[in-house]
């Protein structure tokens, strides 16, 4: 059995599944936590992460050298809907597995968003230390998150032991077309076939779709440079990662038309920008620098978005 173990929250999840399949293939023991959903393995343990208890005898019983925080509540709408659930799970959850993970030396990796950004025209790409300035409560919650993480392990004295890791919108192997705000795009393109249909899409907001299986790769890649390190207080503390792809949702539906050999033509690009009275305003473009991973020599490529979804489409298919 191998001596590193790794432990990922919401293990379950987009993001998750593909974290806990990057250690695997790097030889690692990886152990997962769930809450609501269901998971056949006897390695995914249900855990409310709420519950000081309930995580602290997760860690005990598995010793992780590693924790890698992908649970959260990651939708901006449902953050705005119930802003007091998406605190506890973005922020106090996250404080208080810093707290319990300090202490037993575990390295810990927090993924966060890029949109701890405003986005504002002419401002991308975002270097790790730009000003964080969230335009809606989902992205306040997630730097609230970093601090958080950040905090715990400086007041612990073990700085480097903490680090985030901001990603921007994900996609990838879904259960569910709802689990990536990309993959759900690809039923638009199908609604757009029905008689009469007629649907608004955003063609203003500037997006990178980064794929999951990439990120649970460099998550891997980050936790063994950092316990290799001798004095990992002198690496980063908050790193990005992010495609280079750049897409509107509208020309995601065109290139997934053009897959599938579907009109869009009932899907009608929206260049409006944010509507100024709703609730959650987006970012325009909230584009993440990725110098600080290359300078410490992680490996920042990505799959191609055309050609993963080439590949990967028969699985959409109906």
């Amino acid at each position: 059995m191998s001596s590193k173990t790794a432990l990922v929250t919401g293990a379950t999840g987009l993001l998750g599944r593909q974290v806990v399949k990057a250690f695997k293939d790097g030889n690692w023991c990886v152990r997962g936590t769930r809450y609501s959903r269901a998971a056949d393995e006897s390695s995914i343990f249900k855990v409310d992460l709420l519950k000081d208890d309930q995580v602290a005898a997760v860690l005990d019983k598995v010793k992780p050298q590693v924790v890698v925080h992908c649970a959260a509540n990651r939708f901006p709408d449902v953050c705005d809907k119930d802003p007091r659930a998406a605190r506890a799970i973005n922020v106090e959850a996250t404080k208080m597995l810093a707290s319990l993970c300090a202490p037993r030396d575990i390295f810990l990796i927090y993924i966060s968003t890029d949109y701890v950004f405003p986005g504002r025209p002419g401002e991308a790409p975002y270097e790790a230390d730009a000003k964080p300035e969230p335009t809606n409560l989902y992205g306040q919650t997630k730097l609230d998150g970093e601090r958080a993480v950040l905090g715990e392990y400086q007041e612990a004295e073990k700085a480097g032991l903490g680090v985030v890791l901001r990603v921007p919108v994900l996609y990838g192997n879904a259960e569910f077309p709802a689990e990536s705000a990309v993959n759900i795009l690809m039923d638009t393109v199908y609604r757009a076939q029905e008689p009469g249909a007629k649907i608004k899409m955003d063609h203003w907001a500037l997006r990178y779709p980064t794929n999951t299986e990439d990120v649970g790769r460099v998550c891997r890649d980050i936790a063994a440079k950092y316990l290799d390190s001798d004095d990992p207080s002198k690496l980063p503390y908050i790193l990005q990662f992010s495609s280079e792809d750049k897409y509107t949702k509208y020309e995601i539906c065109q290139v997934f038309g053009e897959i599938m050999g579907m009109s869009i033509a009932a899907i009608e690009p929206n260049t409006e920008g944010n509507d100024p009275n709703a609730s959650v305003q987006r970012p325009y473009d909230c584009h993440l620098s990725t110098k600080a991973l290359k300078d410490i020599g992680i490996d920042v490529s990505t799959q191609d978005f055309v050609g993963w979804w080439r590949w990967h489409v028969k699985a959409y298919r109906k």
